[in-house]
């Protein structure tokens, strides 16, 4: 039963550390050898209940200790109690809208309201969202420094969900300085087939990013420039009054972060969002090929 007790103490000594912990840290906390420590946390990062920074080598609580008590709470589709603006993007669009943060390294739901109509996508809490390929994850990396985002990029193979996924490090880098020159993030066929989202931050008094909003519908309900333009004004807004209510300020010169769908609307000719990565190399393979 002692591995069993020490486990257990692992899990309660990360779940109040949002900073992480070191080996040396957990070492002297459980009052045990540093060889028996990192055994330990080895097999529980193997099972998902640890998870370790590779920038900074912390240990985190992982996901799955978060999806096993978020899901002993509710037996209903509403696992934990959201927002009140994630609330009302879900009634405003009908469709599937959820919260993600940063957990070492790894981005993962912590809330979510399932959407009226029917949706080719599965989300739960708890469930990991790929670091490239996913807007909720994305807009968490893009203002993070970018030696922490190469180091999470680089860190596993960028896995090809579709061939829109974005693949390559300085692919996801491109184009996260777009999500940060525009103030959200879109996936449309990038992670799963026939899902379109737009994802947008959410800030604290400090400037840095807690969590991202995401709504997810299908793509064939999505096809529509005017449903886009109010579906992207609908979450940049409810990440604004988040951000509002934790404190954060925008500063005059900062990109238009909570008004950027409306943008977009006035110019009245252009989309709300570019095509995916992977369409936009297709599209300049065939231009090339014309103009030869």
């Amino acid at each position: 039963m002692q591995p069993v007790i020490r486990a257990l103490r692992v899990l309660q000594i990360l779940a109040p550390s949002y900073r992480g912990l070191s080996l040396q840290e957990l070492h002297e906390a459980l009052d045990i050898p540093v060889g028996s420590v990192h055994r330990l946390l080895a097999t529980l990062a193997d099972q998902g209940f640890v998870t370790r920074s590779p920038a900074n080598r912390r240990y985190f609580l992982g996901p799955a200790a978060r999806q096993l008590a978020e899901q002993n709470t509710s037996t209903d589709s509403l696992l934990v109690s959201p927002h009140p603006a994630v609330l009302e993007v879900a009634h405003q669009t009908g469709e599937t809208v959820f919260l993600t943060e940063l957990f070492g390294d790894r981005a993962v739901c912590v809330a979510l309201v399932e959407g009226r109509h029917p949706l080719r996508l599965f989300v739960r809490i708890g469930q990991e969202m790929p670091l490239h390929a996913a807007a909720s994850a994305r807009c968490l990396l893009a203002y993070a420094q970018e030696s922490l985002t190469r180091l999470l990029l680089t860190a596993h193979p960028l896995a090809e969900f579709t061939p829109e996924t974005p693949t390559g490090v300085e692919e996801v880098l491109g184009h996260l300085a777009l999500v940060r020159g525009r103030g959200y993030d879109v996936c449309d066929d990038e992670l799963d087939r026939g899902v379109w989202a737009v994802a947008a931050p959410v800030f604290v008094s400090t400037g840095h990013v807690c969590a991202s909003i995401t709504m997810a519908g299908a793509g064939e309900r999505m096809r529509d420039r005017k449903t886009r333009v109010e579906a992207t004004e609908a979450v940049v807004a409810a990440a604004g009054r988040m951000s509002e209510e934790l404190g954060y300020a925008a500063a005059p010169g900062d990109p238009a972060r909570m008004a950027g769908a409306r943008t977009h609307r006035q110019r009245g000719t252009q989309d709300p969002v570019p095509p995916p990565a992977g369409a936009r190399r297709r599209s300049a393979a065939a231009h090339g090929k014309e103009t030869q």
